[in-house]
């Protein structure tokens, strides 16, 4: 597959310099905000922090626990989505926001959609995030609206030039509307296109370079897709801008044997985080330094003692790593 870390010829001509250099129109702080303000908006910035530790993804059967019990966790993830209406919902995330840093993780603003974004979400998305003060917003390197229609899933892009501008169009759009600097996560992948020249790791690098945007590093999605398609994962991470790395996610995968030599990983959220991708983190870790890191489960979701137990591992790793010697967890 040749050098990770090298760019296509057609991405070269047009980056200048290398390494992560920021769009000029992008909002300048990573963690969100717009200025220094006041006392009062700092002091708002300190408690809406994601630290460097372990989160777990906020699911509606774990509600009343932990509005109950208050669970020793670091930080807590939503789908952005289930939070933008009124009633019940949005209240019990005031709730818990009083108690933790949150952060929030879209799945609808569709990045990869020739047509652009819809503003009406993209307004929504801004209420929500100056009434829940999240320390991180996130999305997906994918598209799932065509001619104003939402597709039930995270649709993988041509890796190609058109793509590109598309995509970096559309979150400098976002990074303004919203006045902050978003993540975006790379996604998992089971297909490919006959014509995607870029490669994945370098199509996300120089979308972080162009617009300033942050990245999501999911390294549960980067070992299914490497799996599927025969990539290295390791190349993968080595590829990707150390400074750029806001957050990385952890999951487990469902793995398909077809008894004729094939296997397809699936990304199902759905179980504990796998051996493999375990030593994967560890070796992100290495690469990235202690970033705030999530459990996600959101099929067959668990008891919240389960999840907790999960964060505590990688809890661990992070840990090792602040100490400088990241290892695998037990």
């Amino acid at each position: 597959m040749g050098q990770a870390t090298a760019l296509t010829p057609a991405l070269s001509r047009r980056s200048g310099r290398g390494g992560n250099t920021q769009h000029p129109s992008a909002p300048a702080l990573p963690g969100g905000g717009r200025g220094p303000g006041d006392e009062g908006e700092r002091q708002r910035r300190t408690q809406s922090a994601v630290p460097s530790r372990t989160g777990i993804g906020l699911r509606f059967q774990h509600h009343r626990e932990v509005l109950e019990t208050r669970p020793d966790v670091a930080w807590f993830e939503v789908h952005s989505e289930n939070y933008l209406g009124g009633g019940p919902t949005p209240a019990t995330l005031d709730r818990v926001r009083r108690d933790y840093p949150i952060s929030l993780h879209g799945v609808a603003l569709s990045l990869g959609s020739a047509e652009g974004l819809s503003e009406p979400h993209l307004a929504r998305l801004r209420h929500a995030i100056d009434r829940f003060e999240p320390g991180l917003v996130s999305e997906h390197l994918s598209w799932n609206v065509v001619d104003h229609a939402y597709l039930a899933d995270l649709l993988p892009l041509p890796m190609t030039e058109e793509a590109l501008a598309v995509v970096v169009r559309n979150i400098d759009h976002a990074q303004t509307a919203l006045g902050r600097r978003i993540l975006v996560e790379n996604p998992s992948s089971y297909l490919r296109y006959r014509y995607s020249p870029i490669p994945e790791w370098e199509f996300l690098a120089e979308v972080s370079r162009r617009t300033g945007c942050g990245i999501l590093c999911d390294v549960n999605n980067l070992f299914v897709s490497a799996s599927n398609h025969g990539w290295s994962a390791r190349d993968y991470l080595a590829a990707l801008p150390p400074t750029a790395i806001g957050e990385i996610h952890l999951a487990g995968h469902a793995v398909r044997d077809f008894g004729d030599g094939r296997v397809l990983r699936i990304d199902d959220h759905g179980s504990r985080v796998g051996a493999e991708v375990w030593e994967l983190y560890a070796e992100a870790l290495r690469r990235f330094g202690p970033v705030p890191t999530l459990i996600e489960w959101d099929t067959d979701i668990p008891p919240l003692a389960t999840l907790i137990e999960e964060a505590r591992r990688a809890d661990e790793a992070l840990a090792d790593e602040i100490h400088g010697h990241a290892t695998i967890p037990a």
